[in-house]
């Protein structure tokens, strides 16, 4: 991973996307303490040049991420592109020496985010994932009240929302699963500090759904530690929804807990503790902020982020294999899906670098448990 950076002074980035999640990124960013934007690229350099006049932003503006780093004095960025650009950008940040900052999914395939993975450790420098949901301050005080419930047996959440969003998710083959469910799956493994091996997903599409893939699901994963994690699910269910978060409940060997996703978590069965002796919440930034202000920090120290790639590649691997398991009506084993993935990835990597790297792994079992990056 990249050295650690200056202390004192806000780092400087560049913002590589100028959409509309550019825009929240934008204001995330001007909000920080720790960073400020030096530049943003974008192909289309109307676009950068009417969001910078707009947002009242004096900065270097292009088309190549190095380029625009190099005249701003930026020194990392953050990738919001598509994700079918999130390779080429990030490949060009991190062997110009730019440690990266990505929005979700990492990659649009496991193939692709195995490669990247392996491509940051031939760079030398670090690629986080945003999985912006782990950095709300309820949920890490819920993971703090499930460590003192002792052994998880059951995690169930309850999903159901109604957005119209139009555009591209209305196309998709599993919107719900694909787009949305990786931050739930992401935000079970961090309660249950565990990995998952295995999954039965069914999903289908409610009759008077207006997406034309599946926008429901239900999904049971085993994880090795012998927990279950449940989730279940619609974008198609209106009236009484659940927050973007979804709402949870935590079955452990001396209670259970619950929380609704926005609020102030509730547990029973700790020996009768009250709310009011539940531990703290965290008070750091949530969501986005808070992704980015754990990549200022794990800059500035050295540590290696909780969501950094190799980290998140079972969130990854998770969606996958619940639309392989919704697709085929079968259980589908993680582990050997991964190693299939790796396989591929090996076969199909275009760098000789990057390849020759995958291939010494030797099995992508090497991912959970060891620290991969160099």
């Amino acid at each position: 991973m990249s050295g650690a950076v200056d202390r004192e002074e806000a780092l400087p980035v560049v913002l590589v996307g100028a959409g509309s999640m550019g825009r929240n990124w934008i204001r995330t960013i001007g909000a920080s303490p720790d960073a400020r934007l030096a530049g943003i690229v974008d192909l289309d350099l109307e676009l950068a040049a009417r969001v910078a006049q707009e947002e009242a932003l004096d900065i270097v503006l292009g088309s190549s991420v190095a380029e625009v780093a190099a005249q701003s004095g930026a020194v990392a960025v953050v990738n919001v592109t598509v994700p079918a650009a999130h390779r080429p950008v990030n490949e060009e940040a991190l062997f110009a020496g730019l440690p990266v900052l990505c929005e979700k999914p990492i990659a649009p395939t496991l193939v692709d985010a195995l490669q990247q993975a392996a491509l940051a450790e031939v760079a030398g420098g670090l690629l986080m994932v945003s999985q912006s949901r782990r950095f709300y301050n309820e949920l890490a005080r819920l993971r703090s009240i499930a460590d003192r419930l002792g052994r998880v047996g059951a995690i169930a959440t309850e999903f159901y929302k109604a957005p119209h969003f139009g555009g591209f998710r209305d196309r998709m083959e599993q919107p719900l699963l694909v787009d949305m469910a990786i931050h739930q799956f992401d935000m079970a493994r961090y309660l249950l500090r565990a990995d998952p091996v295995s999954v039965s997903c069914s999903s289908w599409n409610p009759a008077w759904s207006w997406f034309d893939g599946d926008a429901s699901a239900t999904a049971t994963f085993e994880f090795d530690d012998g927990a279950r994690y449940t989730f279940t699910g619609s974008w198609c269910a209106p009236g009484r929804e659940t927050s973007w978060n979804g709402s949870w409940r935590v079955s452990a060997e001396h209670g259970t807990a619950v929380w609704d996703g926005e609020g102030v978590p509730e547990a029973e069965g700790i020996d009768g503790l009250p709310i009011d002796r539940l531990p703290d919440a965290p008070a750091g930034p949530e969501e986005i902020a808070g992704s980015l202000a754990e990549f200022v920090r794990c800059l500035r120290t050295g540590e290696v982020p909780q969501s950094e790639i190799h980290e998140n590649i079972d969130s990854l691997a998770m969606v996958e294999a619940a639309v392989l398991s919704a697709d085929t009506g079968e259980r589908v084993d993680l582990p050997q899906l991964l190693e299939r993935r790796y396989a591929e990835a090996v076969r199909t990597e275009r760098r000789a670098d990057v390849r020759e790297r995958l291939e010494q792994w030797g099995s992508v079992a090497r991912l959970r448990g060891a620290e991969v990056a160099s």
